[in-house]
C-alpha cells in the first residue's frame, strides 16, 4: 500500500477515534476530538496532493478517498445533531434538516459515480464540490471549537468565546448552501447518465 492510500485508510481510523472522543466523557475529550478531526482533514489534503505529485494514483485511492471524506464529514454532522439535542444550552444548534441535506447530497453523488463507473465513465470532481468540502471541514472545526471551549484555559476561552459561535453559524449556512448548489450543478451537468436509463 503506497503512502497516499495509507493516509486515506488512516482517515477511517481517525474518524472512529474522533467519534469515540465525542461520545465518551473523559477530561479534554472534546479537544482531543477536535485535534483528531483536524488530523483527518490534513490527511485529506495530503493524500491527493502526494498521489498527484508522485503519480501514485490507484483505483483504491480513486474509490476510497472520496468515500473516506464522506464518512468523515457525514459522521461528524450526524454526531453534532445528537450532541446539540442532548445539550439544550449549546451555543450553536445544528438542525436535523441541514444534516439531511448534507447526507442526501453525498449519497446522491456517490450513486451518480457508481452509475458512471458501471458505464466506464469517470466523473471528475468539480470546483463547487471542492469548495463544499472545504466549507464542510471549516464548519465542523468551528463547531468543535465552540463545544471544546469550556475545556480550555480562561485566556483562550476569552479569545474565542465572543466570535466563534457566530462564525460557526455562518460557516454552517455557507456549507448548506454550497452543498445544495454543488449537488444540483453536479446532477444537472451529468443528467445524461441517469436520464438515459429511465
Amino acid at each position: 500500500m503506497n503512502l497516499p492510500n495509507k493516509l486515506t485508510a488512516s482517515r477511517f481510523v481517525l474518524t472512529v477515534l474522533f467519534l469515540w472522543c465525542l461520545f465518551t466523557n473523559f477530561p479534554w475529550h472534546q479537544t482531543l476530538g477536535l485535534v483528531l478531526f483536524c488530523l483527518a482533514g490534513v490527511t485529506d489534503y495530503l493524500d491527493g496532493r502526494i498521489a498527484r505529485q508522485r503519480q501514485l494514483i490507484t483505483n483504491f485511492g480513486i474509490l476510497m478517498d472520496p468515500l473516506a471524506d464522506k464518512i468523515m464529514t457525514c459522521s461528524a454532522f450526524i454526531a453534532f445533531v445528537e450532541s446539540t439535542h442532548v445539550n439544550p444550552n449549546a451555543p450553536v444548534k445544528l438542525a436535523a434538516w441541514m444534516v439531511v441535506i448534507i447526507v442526501s447530497r453525498e449519497l446522491a453523488i456517490t450513486g451518480m459515480r457508481l452509475l458512471a463507473a458501471s458505464k466506464n465513465v469517470v466523473l471528475a470532481a468539480e470546483n463547487y464540490g471542492k469548495h463544499k468540502t472545504i466549507w464542510q471541514i471549516i464548519s465542523i472545526i468551528a463547531l468543535l471549537v465552540v463545544d471544546a471551549l469550556h475545556e480550555w484555559p480562561v485566556p483562550l476561552q476569552m479569545i474565542f468565546r465572543g466570535w466563534s459561535p457566530v462564525f460557526a453559524e455562518i460557516a454552517l449556512w455557507i456549507t448548506v448552501v454550497l452543498t445544495m448548489l454543488s449537488g444540483g450543478i453536479y446532477l444537472w451537468r451529468n443528467r445524461a447518465l441517469y436520464l438515459n436509463d429511465m
